[in-house]
């Protein structure tokens, strides 16, 4: 029912063994890595990143873009209503007990109506329990230098108060090969600070609660496309600076034995400034642009238990999005979203089924300055979604489920009102999803084969116009993967010494079927490897710990044209991470990454860093 890839938080130092149900992949992640290195150890995920520590780093599950995957925080989903693009780096795992991948029908007691909609999911879930305050400051090659912070207290045996913050500067300044000679990324730098506070703890009766807010601000540059160009000249001068402020919480009440209901709400205010410095690059066209984008969120999830099994649940979220820019010719659009699903369980040991049945409904309206650019007209957009799920444990070291399901993401408000490329027209892209996960264990040993075949219908694409700078939207794409995952584990002990070895590998083929007439229908999709994997070893020793990864990626293309302008090559990238539990409270950790100095590039024209190291300190009390 729940298909889970889960590693506990980094801001725990002696990992705890959490098993949600059915039981998920758990590992012990390193002190201070990002959320999109720690993502790309999954199978079947491909994290896009632009290069740069300033960067935009999204994520990708099994070929469904990225536009399909929900990021979760305390579950409450993390939206962008402008692009869908979620950017990874602004996210730390300070005060978050684990990150879960759940890849199939995500099924839990009193969780929200968005929960059931999201073809993927990537949970971020804080930590309730204990105390703990630690201080880490990280710096390295690149020009980073990284402090954060994590104190938490309570002010009486029922409320608790979690404090984090981060700051991060880098010059994201690195060599790489670009055609004949060896240039430096210029461009990549970024400041950066996040603060966030929570709230919670326990009512005077079978409740709890939590209240968090997050800030975020940034000033990035954007490195841009490598191209051949003339010497000296500038290949990227655009800037973008961010202002985030998120409040969010739940209340959560057991109202008797067997009813209970979970209450959650949700503002955000992103504010974007957009300048392409034109006096810099004088090819650039001259954008000076602002943005401001508001979310309220609000849901009411009910369970009831009927009898010792069986459970039922309902979810209605409301959602509302407002975009203000300044840019020529913008509507300003405005969406009401409700979100409704109901759900249905069955439980005990060694059988588990759920199924859902759920309706999205979205009502756009926008400011109509260009008539006949825009209408008001199919400003209503719905669709219905269903899953199901079954799970048995046949032993205790077999285990078996399967689910089918069936979610819609909502046209973006740029595919829709973008100034020039808009078509108030599309409708909901459809996934289609099938999957079954067996998993083996016995002595240390772990085998888990993962089957799937997904389909993406009504894909939104854009399509070039007489004018490079004119695009038109449209539905029309239809997108066919099939695919396997697999990762064989297993513990084993060298005298005093404890290890952990995984090897992950991921089959995608994933085909571009919308137009049998096409010279590209049956060509692979861009940006998805036909193979994929990873190989994990870690060690313990006393007070030190060893790991070692590589992440092996096959050949891709970055269109569906899938010829040698396209082409972009295979590439492994292997890291090093050595860590010392110097005295109780401090921890010395050494991050040796791309040890063998591969050049590659994730995005095409987008080259990544060769090696790199940083040194990160912490210290830890109660």
């Amino acid at each position: 029912m729940e298909r889970a890839d889960t590693l506990v938080s980094a801001t725990v130092v002696a990992a705890k063994k959490l098993q949600p149900t059915p039981p998920a992949e758990t590992a012990t992640t390193i002190v201070n890595w990002p959320l999109a290195d720690i993502l790309s150890r999954f199978t079947g995920v491909q994290v896009k990143d632009y290069g740069g520590a300033g960067g935009l780093k999204t994520v990708n599950v099994r070929s469904l873009g990225s536009e399909h995957v929900g990021i979760f925080l305390d579950g409450i989903q993390i939206e962008n209503a402008q692009n869908m693009q979620v950017d990874l780096s602004r996210f730390s795992l300070n005060g978050n007990e684990r990150v879960s991948l759940y890849t199939g029908v995500v099924s839990r007691r009193l969780q929200t109506a968005a929960g059931y909609s999201s073809g993927a999911s990537v949970q971020l879930e804080p930590d309730n329990t204990g105390w703990g305050n630690t201080i880490s400051v990280k710096g390295g090659t690149l020009g980073t230098f990284n402090p954060s912070f994590y104190f938490r207290s309570g002010y009486h045996s029922r409320v608790r108060t979690d404090v984090s913050g981060e700051f991060l500067y880098s010059a994201g300044r690195y060599r790489y090969p670009c055609f004949d000679t060896t240039l430096v990324r210029e461009n990549g730098d970024i400041r950066a600070l996040r603060l966030e506070t929570s709230f919670y703890g326990q009512g005077s009766g079978p409740d709890d609660w939590r209240i968090t807010l997050h800030t975020y601000g940034s000033e990035r540059g954007f490195p841009g496309p490598v191209i051949r160009r003339a010497a000296g000249f500038p290949f990227s001068a655009e800037r973008q600076a961010d202002q985030d402020i998120l409040v969010q919480g739940h209340w959560t009440r057991e109202w008797t034995g067997f009813y209970g209901t979970s209450l959650r709400m949700k503002y955000a205010n992103n504010y974007t400034h957009y300048n392409t410095h034109p006096e810099k690059n004088p090819m650039a066209l001259p954008y000076d642009l602002h943005y401001r984008q508001q979310s309220s969120f609000l849901s009411l999830s009910q369970s009831l238990t009927l009898g010792r099994h069986w459970s039922a649940d309902l979810a209605t979220d409301l959602t509302r999005n407002i975009l203000d820019g300044d840019s020529g010719g913008f509507v300003k659009p405005r969406r009401t979203t409700f979100n409704g699903a109901l759900a249905a369980r069955f439980l005990t040991r060694d059988f588990r089924a759920s199924a859902s049945a759920g309706y999205i409904g979205a009502w756009d309206t926008f400011d109509n300055k260009n008539p006949g650019g825009w209408s008001r007209e199919n400003a209503f957009r719905g669709a219905w979604m269903h899953s199901a799920s079954v799970y048995y444990l046949p032993s205790e070291s077999f285990e078996i489920d399967a689910f089918v399901k069936r979610t819609y993401r909502l046209p973006s408000f740029n595919d829709l009102y973008y100034t020039l490329m808009g078509n108030s027209a599309l409708v909901p892209e459809m996934a289609r999803q099938i999957g079954i996960d067996t998993r083996f264990r016995r002595r240390g040993w772990e085998l888990r084969l993962s089957p799937y075949f997904n389909r993406v219908d009504n894909k939104i694409v854009a399509i070039p116009t007489s004018s490079q700078f004119r695009w038109t939207m449209l539905n029309i794409g239809t997108a066919d993967i099939t695919g396997l995952d697999t990762k064989v584990s297993c513990d084993f002990m060298l005298g005093a010494c404890w290890g952990r070895l995984k090897g992950r590998y991921s089959y995608q083929r994933a085909l571009d079927h919308s137009d049998p007439s096409s010279q590209n229908y049956g060509n692979q999709i861009p940006y998805i490897p036909l193979h994929s994997g990873s190989i994990d070893a870690s060690l313990a020793y006393d007070d030190w710990r060893f790991s070692w990864n590589t992440v092996i990626t096959g050949a891709r293309w970055s269109r569906t044209a899938n010829t040698s302008d396209y082409y972009i090559a295979p590439w492994s990238v292997t890291d090093i991470n050595i860590t010392w539990l110097a005295t109780y409270h401090t921890t010395v950790a050494l991050d040796l990454r791309n040890i063998f100095n591969c050049r590659y590039q994730i995005v095409q024209g987008y080259p990544m860093p060769g090696f790199n190291a940083a040194l990160t300190i912490t210290y830890s009390w109660l």
